[in-house]
């Protein structure tokens, strides 16, 4: 079963899946700077998007880029 979180990539704005396409929480976790534990944490939460294909978990750089850019800006 997949489970996804809806997209927050602008509607007729593509990206090259697969260099987009990061997976599990330890990369994720390299990618963004936090550790694993964190991003389980956030994921658990519904605070970062990611899609399930079994246990193994997928995110989008892109995806994750907005959702820190976002909240950075927020922070300021």
């Amino acid at each position: 079963m997949v489970e996804s979180r809806k997209s927050t990539q602008p509607p007729g704005e593509f990206v090259n899946l697969s260099s987009d396409l990061i997976a599990g929480a330890e990369a994720a976790a390299e990618f963004t700077g936090l550790t694993a534990r964190a991003i389980y944490h956030l994921v658990d939460r519904g605070q970062l998007p990611v899609a399930r294909l079994g246990r193994r978990l997928y995110f989008r750089k892109s995806e994750l880029a907005q959702v820190f850019s976002s909240s950075q800006s927020r922070a300021a």
